[in-house]
């Protein structure tokens, strides 16, 4: 996941932001901030939330950009589904979890988001209460509680989610 190191350096210097800065803004400390960076490590979905909701971008910019061939070893992916709209109050996204994917830890952050299953089934916790989405199904709750979604299953899950920013 160099790639997403290097474009969240690079976004960061342009919009004038230290390291230090971005950690007290995101909760993530300097040094997982600095080993990101130079690709000795990667994010996870929720530390990746984090610093794009610090530098005011969309988790799908780094995925977008992303060479092919690496897009297909990530364990999840984001797809904007409008591209060309960028003053839109919210985005939809199609995201791929792999089997197994772990989110790690719930997070919050401003806005709210929608979820509808279309492919696998998808764990959810939203205020440490856990179900499971099936094929179909849908939530919608506000992203300042608790939460954090998972594929615990044996194959891939797309979902659909749409993110107020």
């Amino acid at each position: 996941m160099q790639f997403i190191g290097e474009e969240i350096r690079k976004i960061r210097k342009e919009k004038k932001i230290t390291l230090k800065q971005l950690a007290q803004e995101t909760g993530v400390s300097i040094s997982f901030l600095s080993q990101l960076e130079l690709g000795k490590c990667s994010a996870t979905l929720q530390s990746l939330r984090k610093i794009c909701d610090a530098l005011q971008v969309s988790p799908t910019i780094f995925f977008e950009q992303a060479p092919q061939d690496i897009k297909t070893t990530l364990p999840f992916h984001y797809e904007n589904l409008a591209p060309t709209i960028v003053a839109a109050p919210f985005q939809p996204m199609l995201v791929t979890l792999l089997p197994n994917e772990n989110g790690s830890q719930e997070l919050t952050h401003l806005g709210y988001e929608f979820i509808y299953v279309l492919e696998g089934e998808l764990a959810f916790s939203y205020q440490e209460q856990k179900r499971v989405l099936q094929v179909g199904q849908h939530v919608m709750f506000s992203s300042t509680e608790s939460h954090i979604w998972w594929n615990e299953g044996e194959i891939p899950t797309k979902f659909l989610l749409i993110s107020s920013l």
